[in-house]
């Protein structure tokens, strides 16, 4: 089963913020994954054509099974609130996606709570911290019937502050404890590999700098194992569109 994470930026060219869904589609075809796991992906939003990304996805991938969840609702900067999963299938919103060839059969999801209060933060190039406000989270997990077995895929994306986005971990972790059988943990997690396998106890897929996408110096994108499963062939791809490099691994059931 081939498996890839990839921050999509909402399908943005990095150096000059535009967005080109032609890009995003050979990005999708050059993956040519069989389990796909996107953040930043939007949802009927203005800045990215109103296109339904996931839907995109689904259709060059040829996946079947596919699910968009939203962590936001709304447009930024004017109705953007944190979404309940009780939207309208049409409504603007922004967050994760996983996609997959091969059935699914059952989802659920495990939302992430933000930093309750805004939070000092100090930007390359700024002289003095400034107050932010956190974005809401989630997970999707799939438990997913590949042509070796069931296997668990959780995808992610958590928060760019880094004492919160440990805690959201250890959350996510213990909500999905009980999955018994091989479980995949993936996503922008927004942090290293120490602290990424020290909190969830799992064994790193691949480990290659992701981000930024020119000169990766860093690996805040993961695939991380747990139970009978296993990783060759692991590689970070520079795409069409985004700031980040996908990773994109084969997994086998041992």
């Amino acid at each position: 089963m081939r498996l890839a994470t990839f921050n999509i930026l909402n399908g943005r060219v990095p150096t000059d913020q535009h967005v080109d869904l032609a890009g995003f589609r050979e990005a999708v075809r050059r993956l040519d994954c069989d389990v796909l796991a996107m953040q930043e992906v939007d949802h009927n939003q203005h800045r990215s054509d109103n296109a339904d990304l996931t839907a995109i996805a689904a259709e060059v991938m040829d996946a079947p099974d596919h699910r968009f969840v939203a962590a936001l609702s709304g447009s930024p900067g004017a109705t953007w609130v944190a979404a309940t999963g009780d939207e309208q299938p049409d409504a603007a919103a922004y967050g994760i996606a996983l996609l997959s060839r091969y059935p699914v059969r059952g989802w659920r999801v495990v939302r992430l709570a933000p930093v309750p209060t805004r939070v000092p933060m100090r930007f390359k190039g700024q002289r003095w911290p400034v107050l932010v406000r956190d974005e809401p989270r989630v997970a999707v997990v799939a438990d997913i019937d590949s042509p070796e077995g069931p296997v668990t895929v959780v995808n992610t994306h958590l928060s760019f502050i880094d004492w919160w986005n440990r805690r959201q971990l250890r959350h996510l972790v213990a909500s999905v404890c009980e999955e018994e059988g091989p479980l995949v943990l993936v996503g922008d997690l927004n942090m290293g590999p120490e602290p990424a396998g020290r909190l969830t106890g799992m064994r790193a897929g691949v480990s290659l700098p992701t981000f930024p996408v020119d000169s990766p110096a860093q690996q805040i994108d993961h695939v991380l194992l747990r139970g009978r499963v296993s990783a060759s062939a692991g590689e970070a791809l520079r795409l069409p569109v985004s700031d980040h490099q996908a990773l994109r691994v084969e997994l086998s059931l041992t």
